[in-house]
């Protein structure tokens, strides 16, 4: 896909084009033989394959009113594409789709893929159904004040939570009916264009002010035996089950019958499992409705806290039953139409990238923290967990931030076909640095990279040195980043030593590599290795010697 922005689009022909899309069909974009967007293997990565081709999301996401004005969200999109981003993640609401029972407006979904397709940008779609941070404020108005049909979950009190109650099969019913009809929708005016690569399934979800629910009817299903599909899931799955809920099914005797408490304990972690399978299978199978109409990769985002930290943070502080990774593999048992389980990383990035990334599930963050320390972190959660993507939250509301995250994806863009093409065969890598940890050693491929913070009196120290390596032949390797120094130890038996044999500056151009500068001395530590630059990103690509 070309993503070069197109200028000169006005604000006042994007408002005409949503105001006519609210009584005009939009037609797909062009005509393609293409399967529709879908995750396969590459390696040992999985990749987003778009149009025949692996894509990497450099992606924003909206603030969660933007996408409900297509009038205020035209110039956002504009200004997305002409900061390098190439996806968007919109907020798809409830209860603005089906205002009335039955009777569907998707003229805001349709106004979000026509100014996208202008903008040459892609879209991630959030699906705002049931839950949006752990509570309910997205279902329509005949579902919200309907209390005896639509339930609620309750606290200890009895007193009913601003919470659908996951274990309401009239619930279940109404939030699919409108996931399908949205993603039959989809198919319908995109399943050729493919301007839609993902969807995510509710935000957030998870029971806010209590462990669980406490409903009668919940209160009913907690005291009946675990259901057997997910102990015949956690017996069959059990040498690859998270270690910190092992420990838990450990301790208790690795039952395979018997009610919650007789299986795992007595404790409010206990009653989070509890919630994350009502989850769980309730959000899979709304996104098994959506994917009957139109089978796109769906995930589910988490709300994360310090689950360690259990004296301090208690299921109920933070939505209980969401995807958190103690509970990864209920999910999984429970919502296998789910295909990704996605982190929104606020802190503790590496930690949080290394806990979602797992043979069963590709890493995506559909948010991350707006700050400095995003821009270069991106670059470690490509290299060392081949991530299909990255979104960092709001991206409108910070225009600073916005210039630097647009200069990493503007580099990432260009070096991405080698990226992934590379993904999956042990041969990238990535680092990030800063005063704490100022060195790092790196396997990559044939050669260990001894990774330093770069000094040098012609240049600034960026606060967060970062790179990303891809060995790209033999004692070949293509080297992005900034604020770094790197010299190589080779894993291979051989001479010891090694040398710079040729270096080399320059730029991608529609995938193919335009040289600029010959480098040596100073840019070469003298022979020794590479100096990438504080003050903006390089890419290099360096051939080395041993002797």
């Amino acid at each position: 896909m070309n993503t070069t922005p197109r200028f000169g689009l006005s604000v006042s022909w994007a408002i005409l084009g949503g105001l006519i899309l609210g009584c005009v069909t939009i037609q797909p974009a062009r005509a393609q033989t293409n399967p529709i967007p879908h995750l396969a293997e590459h390696g040992t990565a999985t990749q987003l394959i778009v149009d025949g081709k692996p894509f990497l999301i450099l992606g924003g996401e909206l603030h969660n009113s933007t996408s409900s004005s297509l009038d205020y969200m035209a110039p956002v999109l504009g200004k997305f594409a002409a900061g390098h981003l190439n996806t968007a993640l919109a907020a798809v609401c409830w209860d603005l789709i089906e205002p009335e029972e039955g009777k569907f407006d998707f003229s805001l979904v349709d106004g979000a893929i026509m100014d996208a397709r202008r903008n040459n940008l892609h879209l991630v779609l959030l699906w705002f159904g049931s839950w949006k941070n752990g509570v309910s404020t997205y279902p329509p108005l005949w579902v919200k004040t309907d209390l005896q049909r639509f339930p609620r979950a309750q606290n200890k009190e009895g007193n009913r939570l601003d919470i659908l109650s996951t274990l309401s099969q009239t619930n279940l019913n109404a939030d699919a009916h409108a996931f399908a009809a949205l993603m039959r929708h989809v198919r319908e005016v995109d399943g050729d264009a493919h301007t839609v690569l993902m969807i995510q399934v509710e935000n957030e979800v998870g029971v806010l002010g209590e462990a669980r629910d406490r409903s009668e009817v919940a209160n009913e299903a907690f005291k009946q035996p675990v259901p057997k599909e997910l102990m015949d899931y956690l017996t069959q799955h059990k040498d690859s089950l998270v270690p910190g809920f092992l420990k838990k099914w450990e301790a208790g005797g690795t039952k395979t019958s018997g009610s919650w408490e007789d299986v795992f304990g007595a404790s409010d972690a206990t009653d989070e499992i509890f919630m994350a399978w009502n989850y769980a299978r309730y959000v899979g199978k709304v996104a098994g409705a959506g994917k009957a109409e139109y089978p796109l990769p769906m995930f589910v985002n988490t709300w994360l806290a310090d689950w360690r930290e259990s004296s301090i943070l208690k299921p109920g502080s933070y939505p209980s039953g969401g995807p958190m990774p103690y509970v990864m593999d209920i999910w999984k048992a429970g919502a296998p139409q789910i295909d990704i389980l996605s982190p929104d990383i606020y802190s503790n990035f590496e930690e949080r990238c290394a806990l979602y990334h797992r043979a069963n599930n590709p890493l995506f963050i559909p948010e991350l923290v707006r700050e400095t320390r995003t821009c270069s972190a991106i670059f470690y959660g490509l290299g060392q967990y081949d991530a299909i993507g990255f979104s960092p939250f709001g991206m409108e509301s910070l225009p600073d931030f916005s210039a630097e995250l647009g200069r990493t994806y503007e580099v990432l863009a260009q070096i991405a076909p080698v990226l992934l093409a590379n993904q999956g065969q042990g041969v990238i890598g990535g680092a990030l640095l800063d005063t704490n940890h100022p060195t790092q050693k790196l396997r990559v491929g044939d050669y260990t990279l001894n990774l330093g913070i770069a000094r040098h009196y012609s240049f600034p120290t960026p606060e967060y040195p970062a790179g990303i390596f891809i060995q790209t032949g033999p004692d070949e390797y293509l080297v992005a980043g900034r604020g770094l120094t790197i010299t190589f130890t080779p894993n291979t038996p051989g001479d010891a030593n090694v040398s710079v044999a040729t270096a080399e500056d320059g730029v991608f151009v529609n995938g193919r590599w335009v040289a600029g500068r010959r480098l040596n001395g100073d840019e070469t530590l003298s022979g020794k290795g590479l100096r990438l630059r504080g003050d903006y990103y390089m890419v290099q690509r360096v051939k080395l010697y041993r002797y």
